[in-house]
């Protein structure tokens, strides 16, 4: 479950741009504040069920954006590279520095 909170959390970074303010709304309630369905239902003045629909529908949707624009998993992948960079590196050498770098700009 924690790893799925965590993708989409990741997914919503990447991509919450493409979203509608009520998706982003919800998505954010949900996942980044820890709302409860219910909770969000009552801000919002709609079903629980209403919102649970909303929320698959754009996890949905982020996975189909991930699908065609492949952010996350190219993210994932440097961040993997940076690391195998980083260990193979001695601390004194000059290099490390810049992965540091390359890391805080991501």
């Amino acid at each position: 479950m924690l790893e799925k909170t965590t993708r989409v959390n990741f997914l919503f970074d990447f991509y919450q741009s493409l979203l509608t303010p009520k998706q982003r709304n919800y998505m954010e309630l949900y996942f980044l504040e820890d709302y409860s369905l219910g909770e969000i239902s009552e801000t919002f003045d709609v079903s629980r069920q209403a919102v649970y629909d909303n929320i698959r529908r754009t996890e949905m949707m982020l996975e189909e954006y991930e699908k065609k624009l492949l952010l996350y998993d190219k993210f994932s992948k440097r961040q993997k590279l940076l690391e195998m960079m980083s260990q193979s590196l001695e601390e004194s050498d000059p290099f490390k520095s810049y992965i540091d770098e390359l890391r805080e700009l991501e």
